[in-house]
């Protein structure tokens, strides 16, 4: 990097995020839209682990979840906005996941929805 490059870095301006881009965009959904991406993150993670254990294809996925490839492609690269929570939480079970849902009292700073694997 030059060194004319570095000093311009300096002049950069940063905003601390909430926690939630989406939020941090102004976008009126956030919470949900935060929680359907944790969601779907667990969700991508397990096809990722099972297409590399099992060498299956985007096809073979869509097959055993029972939703169309295109589908799959658009879990895998992460457009969860494209499914609803309650699709996201039918694609676990079809994963054969246990989903538990634990209701407690929310901290200050706390996550609304928190997803384990």
């Amino acid at each position: 990097m030059k060194k004319e490059e570095r000093n311009n870095l300096s002049d950069l301006e940063f905003e601390e995020s909430s926690g939630n881009v989406f939020a941090d965009l102004g976008l009126d959904d956030a919470e949900e839209l935060q929680d359907r991406a944790r969601i779907g993150v667990c969700v991508v993670r397990l096809l990722k682990q099972k297409m590399d254990k099992e060498r299956l294809i985007q096809q073979d996925v869509a097959l055993r979840l029972g939703i169309k490839q295109p589908e799959v492609s658009h879990l895998l690269n992460g457009h969860f906005s494209r499914f609803t929570i309650d699709k996201l939480l039918d694609l676990l079970k079809r994963l054969d996941q246990k989903v538990t849902i634990h209701i407690s009292p929310r901290e200050e700073g706390e996550h609304y929805v928190e997803c384990r694997i």
